[in-house]
Parts: structure tokens; C-alpha cells; sequence
């Protein structure tokens, strides 16, 4: 039983933004938003996290997350809910989208399935962001007009050089 999730898209600019999507913006609560790496996939977006994946906190136990997509020059053009669907291992929906997802993602070790297995394994989360049917997407002009950009986080790997570094001398005219 294959579930097709386009009746969910109510505007041609969000589902146009989700069909494009690689990579989203994605909160939990009043979290930080994190670029996530995702599969477009029947008007959702799937996205793996956990052990040797990419980092996101709270995103496998939450009801709904904010997702932020970018256009074709990179910039924000969309900001919309979504629903979290976390599919289990096993299941038929998890037989379909993992592999799916498994092939599409980059400098995995192993084929396809060896990957889905790994994630099976590790207890990795494969979630389905399904767009909230409540909820109206923001887009322009009623886009946020600050940045959304966080403050650098405080870290020890931050070094701080008083002039550029040069490799020859440069010759004053």
C-alpha cells in the first residue's frame, strides 16, 4: 500500500520548494534550526539522524517541527509546520522510503542495504516532514526580515589572528 502524500500541499510555491529541496532548515520547539541533508519524496521530505548521521536533536520524538527551504539562489523564500511521522524499522513504509533514501545518500559505506541494515541496527531515525494541512506556509513578503542567522557558538577550536597571514612579502610601490 504506497500513501501519496500531495493532497497535504496546498500551494504551488511549497510544492515546488519541497520537489527541489536537498537541504532544510529544520527546528524542534524553540531549538536552533539546523541544516539537515533530505530526500523529497511525494510532497514530504524524509531526513536520517542518529548514530553516523547528520545531528538532530528532539527531531525523532517530536509531533512537529518548523521547516525552512531555500529557492535556486540559495536565499529563504519559504518557512511552513510540519508534521514528524518517524517510520519504524520493518515496517512496510520503512521498507520503501529507506532504501530510497539509503541510495541517495552520499559517501555512505556499503550499498544500499547494508546502510537501511546499519540504520535498522543503531536505532538512526528515519522521519517523514509531512506540511501541516493546518497551517499556511510563510513566503514573501511576510518572510522574517532578520538574517535568522545564530551567534557563533562559544568553542575552544576558535582561534583568533591579528593580521592576515601571508606567504611572501609583498613589495610596497
Amino acid at each position: 500500500m504506497s500513501r501519496h502524500y500531495d493532497d497535504a500541499v496546498t500551494s504551488p510555491l511549497l510544492d515546488e520548494a519541497l520537489k527541489k529541496a536537498a537541504l532544510a532548515w529544520i527546528s524542534v520547539g524553540d531549538g536552533p534550526a539546523l541544516a539537515l541533508w533530505c530526500l523529497p519524496l511525494e510532497g514530504t521530505l524524509i531526513v536520517v539522524s542518529g548514530p553516523g548521521e547528520q545531528f538532530a536533536p528532539g527531531l525523532a520524538e517530536a509531533a512537529r517541527a518548523t521547516v525552512r527551504l531555500r529557492g535556486d539562489n540559495g536565499g529563504l523564500i519559504l518557512v511552513t509546520e510540519a508534521t514528524v511521522t518517524r517510520l519504524a524499522p520493518g515496517s512496510e513504509e520503512w521498507e520503501t522510503v529507506a532504501p530510497q533514501l539509503a541510495v541517495k545518500r552520499l559517501n555512505a559505506s556499503g550499498t544500499a542495504e547494508q546502510v537501511v541494515t546499519r540504520w535498522a541496527e543503531t536505532g538512526c531515525a528515519v522521519v517523514r516532514l509531512t506540511p501541516a494541512p493546518d497551517q499556511t506556509p510563510i513566503s514573501r513578503p511576510d518572510l522574517p526580515k532578520d538574517s535568522g542567522a545564530a551567534p557563533p557558538r562559544e568553542t575552544p577550536a576558535r582561534v583568533e589572528v591579528t593580521r592576515p597571514f601571508r606567504l611572501h612579502k609583498v613589495r610596497k610601490r
